[in-house]
């Protein structure tokens, strides 16, 4: 069977799916819309400005249509956030103060978070001592209910932390039922503290977010979900007014707040790829879905199932050895747009404790919500495979990875 016809064998078994996935991005770009047409959007709004940045109009209703969009009272967006570990640590620091603990009910964090939260004289959360504790998830991979239960009411935390996405674990991430679930255990507790989600990967990945069921704080990158393909860099940070306005105290300076900030370049392409945002995370979630479905063809172990629709952006495929693992990786950089004729090498990326694979012939470095692919090397083999700004790239990629694996 050619890799054309297995991929035409594919589309034809997953395409009630995507017909769910096409229902979701219609309900989401409506949403999105609706947040630009309430705030009045105008070309004023993508001028940029400079130095203090007093009175910027343009980053003022940014904020605005994101909160919007996302059930939130505020939010805060800026390319002065570099990463998703940068915008995590922007918020972290902004809430929390020395002698806090955090609870986080999702599992190990990812590796960029870990120097955050536990790193020795690296000005991490614990160099401040605010402790980070982490419950474990059960056999299956899900939040443990009782044992959260248990842990807040013998303890008092500050923070109640969840992890959207898998990381580098081989587990799925969680939906936002599930997360709305957790929200709801860790109340009954009496917790009264700030519950936070790391939210990168999820966005408009289904028709709610985090803060719609429980959730005071989520956070995200730019040069994912949200991001549309088109913001070059940034984070976001929303939720409820006294904890956003908190980070904004972080980001900037308790004395100025979300009241300054400028950006020469101006923000069309944030508010035009927030706009695109809901297409956009559709197209690489039928393009996983794609490779998933082909992949599984050739028995390769994937996550999430790809019976059911994804909770998030990302796919983890599991290889037998390192070969097998950096010849996929490679593969993807092959069909990349954008240094489609490099050669990958693992290298010591900063923040993790292993090497580290990449694909990412991306237009905005990085940006992992176009066609990417990455691992860290170290058994167990697992490629880490997101993205995709149009399915038809994403359907021409599996194509050439077929051919390589037949």
């Amino acid at each position: 069977m050619t890799p054309e016809e297995r991929i035409s064998i594919a589309e034809r078994k997953l395409a009630p799916m995507f017909e769910r996935i096409d229902e979701i991005a219609l309900f989401n770009q409506e949403k999105v819309l609706a947040a630009f047409r309430k705030e009045r959007i105008a070309l004023r709004h993508f001028v940029g400005t400079t130095g203090y940045g007093y009175g910027d109009e343009g980053r003022e209703c940014l904020g605005k249509v994101y909160a919007d969009a996302f059930g939130a009272e505020r939010a805060v967006v800026s390319p002065a956030l570099l990463s998703g570990t940068h915008t995590l640590t922007v918020a972290l620091f902004g809430v929390l103060r020395p002698g806090d603990r955090v609870l986080c009910i999702s599992g190990t964090p990812y590796d960029t978070l870990r120097g955050v939260v536990w790193g020795k004289d690296n000005g991490s959360l614990s160099d401040f001592g605010i402790s980070f504790e982490v419950l474990a998830l059960d056999k299956n991979g899900k939040m443990q209910h009782e044992e959260i239960k248990r842990a807040l009411q013998e303890n008092k935390y500050a923070m109640v932390y969840i992890q959207r996405s898998r990381g580098y674990e081989l587990r799925d991430s969680f939906t936002v039922d599930e997360i709305g679930a957790a929200c709801s255990c860790v109340r009954e507790s009496g917790f009264e503290g700030c519950i936070f989600v790391d939210n990168c990967y999820g966005e408009f990945v289904e028709t709610r977010e985090p803060t719609q069921v429980g959730a005071d704080l989520i956070v995200g990158s730019l040069i994912k979900n949200p991001g549309g393909g088109l913001a070059p860099t940034g984070g976001y940070i929303a939720g409820k007014a006294r904890y956003v306005e908190m980070c904004e105290n972080r980001l900037t300076a308790p004395s100025v707040g979300g009241e300054i900030g400028s950006y020469a370049y101006g923000y069309q392409f944030y508010y035009q790829g927030f706009f695109l945002a809901p297409h956009v995370v559709a197209q690489g979630l039928k393009g996983g879905l794609l490779i998933g479905k082909c992949m599984a063809e050739l028995g390769y172990e994937n996550y999430p199932s790809i019976d059911r629709l994804p909770p998030d952006i990302t796919r983890a495929v599991r290889f037998d050895t390192e070969k097998q693992l950096t010849d996929f990786i490679q593969s993807v950089q092959d069909v990349s747009p954008v240094d489609s004729f490099v050669k990958l090498e693992a290298w010591d990326m900063p923040g993790y404790d292993c090497k580290v694979i990449m694909a990412a012939g991306t237009f905005n470095s990085g940006a992992s919500i176009e066609l990417s692919a990455d691992a860290p090397i170290r058994e167990p083999y697992v490629a880490y495979f997101q993205g995709g700004l149009t399915y038809e790239h994403c359907k021409i990629a599996v194509r050439e990875i077929l051919k390589k694996l037949l």
